[in-house]
């Protein structure tokens, strides 16, 4: 193999691939990037068995070739480079890398050793926005929690039916979806679970790109691919494997009707509940006094060791008078993941499920279950 390569754009190729490259005793091919020529391209690929990711860059390709090279140690490597352009050549799994008045040799590893990195060829295929995508991915990627019991839980559940995506997570205790709508029309109604290791990985190597992102699924794998700007060819592939078994049906936790809704500035609420959450206690309780007579909320909160907290705010509300509870921890990552100035808050009763909702938006929507009254 021989190449040259501008040293800013190898380093960003590094820097993407590098993700999910992991420490690993029984396989330390894992520790490594897979270094392919393909015609004219450089292609970057790492994995780590459940998920893969491929990088590829147009490059000045004088021999073909393949190796394997330490990842964490290149990517420090580089960084320690000028902005030149750096030459690479391979024999016998050592790479001699060329960069201005730097020379070095890397002992590299045989590439046949290096996992099989799986093709998606048949499936489905969405195009979506990329950046609405993974804005709207990010709202409800922190939610899901690792649960042994119950893995369908641990992901994100993804429904494509028609030209709308919905995308549900949940850790029992609150439950958010979001739904994006695409110019694809999605002819069959599929459904998948992302791994929220993979969603996080999504969100981290896409959300910065402009254009489409091409989003291909089959019964247990999916692909997120981004073109090049300058030619028809992938530059980037995110592959994973998907969490197997049934999500449970979350559109029952969602109540039919409330009994009490408010309507209040979401700065204003986001900013009372972090202030009472400062005196919230081992359990993380807040309490909410809602009148509707006189349209005011309190914000209450004690802790044994710093004293107790007391606020209120004014809001447009309707229905019943109700004392309810929340974890502030659950209830501020709902209200900080709203965009809009105002937002809605409607409550069934002092045990039942509450949904926060941006005032005027169907396509967000935030269950949360308040903290029981003993």
């Amino acid at each position: 193999m021989k190449i040259n390569i501008l040293k800013e754009k190898l380093k960003k190729g590094v820097g993407i691939v590098e993700r999910i490259s992991q420490k690993s005793l029984t396989l330390p091919v894992l520790q490594n990037i897979l270094f392919k020529t393909e015609k004219n391209f450089l292609r970057l690929s790492t994995t780590n068995l459940e998920s893969a990711i491929n990088w590829w860059s147009l490059s000045k390709v004088e021999k073909q070739g393949e190796i394997c090279i330490p990842t964490k140690f290149l990517s420090n490597l580089l960084s320690l480079l000028p902005d030149r352009s750096v030459s690479l050549s391979v024999e016998n799994f050592i790479m001699d890398l060329v960069c201005d008045n730097y020379k070095t040799k890397i002992k590299g590893i045989n590439p046949e050793e290096f996992p099989i990195i799986p093709q998606l060829k048949d499936g489905q295929i969405v195009k979506v926005d990329n950046f609405s995508f993974c804005q709207a991915l990010s709202q409800i990627i922190n939610i899901p929690s690792t649960s042994t019991a119950r893995p369908e839980i641990s992901g994100i559940y993804f429904v494509f039916e028609s030209n709308l995506i919905k995308m549900v997570a949940t850790d029992s205790f609150r439950l958010a979806e979001k739904k994006i709508f695409v110019d694809t029309n999605i002819s069959k109604k599929h459904s998948l679970i992302l791994p929220q290791s993979a969603a996080k990985e999504v969100v981290s190597v896409f959300s910065e790109k402009q254009g489409d992102l091409k989003i291909c699924f089959s019964q247990n794998q999916i692909l997120f691919e981004y073109m090049m700007s300058e030619t028809d060819h992938p530059q980037i592939q995110f592959i994973s494997k998907l969490i197997g078994g049934e999500y449970p049906n979350y559109e029952e936790i969602i109540p039919k009707k409330y009994k009490t809704e408010i309507e209040v500035q979401r700065k204003e609420f986001l900013n009372q509940i972090k202030s009472a959450s400062l005196f919230s206690g081992k359990v993380n309780e807040v309490k909410l006094k809602i009148n509707p007579k006189n349209n005011r909320v309190e914000v209450l909160s004690q802790s044994p060791d710093l004293g107790e907290y007391k606020s209120f705010f004014i809001g447009d509300i309707k229905g019943n008078e109700l004392v309810v509870s929340f974890n502030h921890r659950f209830l501020i990552d709902g209200v900080a993941e709203i965009k809009k100035d105002k937002l809605s808050f409607k409550l069934t009763n002092e045990d039942g499920p509450a949904a926060l909702k941006p005032l005027g938006d169907e396509d967000y929507l935030y269950i949360i279950m308040p903290i029981k009254s003993a």
